[in-house]
């Protein structure tokens, strides 16, 4: 059931748009910034509401990757795969944060803390590698920053 505030806020988007379903990844954004992602049930509610067929909006979450389909950690790190970043060190720099956090992509820590995604550019070429913890970036990303930049937030 979606909550009196995530109703408002969509209501807020869709004043904005010439139909219902165009406001559909945004109402997923909205989800997923108060429940943390997009449960099976969470995506029906808004599909009802936005009255679409829940098949069509699963295929609108699934398409971008950061609409989270099952739980995620409290921080989501997203390290950048692109060319650039390969070059300059990321085969490294991927290793060393997958062994300090114990996981592997498309995991999350035993304590809940971090889930590793791979993405395929943070915009910042010049100055790869680069990899992003929620909305904060960080770049030219050597493995000797890891433990500064992951202790951040903890």
């Amino acid at each position: 059931m979606l909550s009196e505030v995530e109703i408002e806020e969509i209501n807020q988007e869709l004043a904005g748009v010439p139909v219902k379903e165009a406001a559909g990844i945004e109402a997923l954004k909205i989800i997923q910034r108060h429940r943390g992602w997009v449960s099976d049930e969470s995506l029906r509610d808004v599909a009802a509401y936005l009255q679409m067929a829940p098949e069509e909006l699963d295929s609108v979450a699934t398409f971008y990757n950061l609409i989270f389909r099952q739980p995620v950690g409290r921080h989501i790190i997203l390290l950048c795969d692109s060319i650039s970043c390969w070059v300059m060190g990321y085969e490294q720099l991927s290793s060393q944060l997958r062994q300090k956090l114990g996981i592997g992509f498309g995991q999350t820590t035993a304590d809940g803390c971090f889930t590793l995604l791979p993405n395929p550019c943070l915009g910042t070429c010049d100055h790869a590698p680069a990899l992003m913890i929620d909305n904060d970036l960080y770049r030219d990303v050597s493995p000797e920053m890891l433990d500064e930049i992951l202790g951040k937030y903890k």
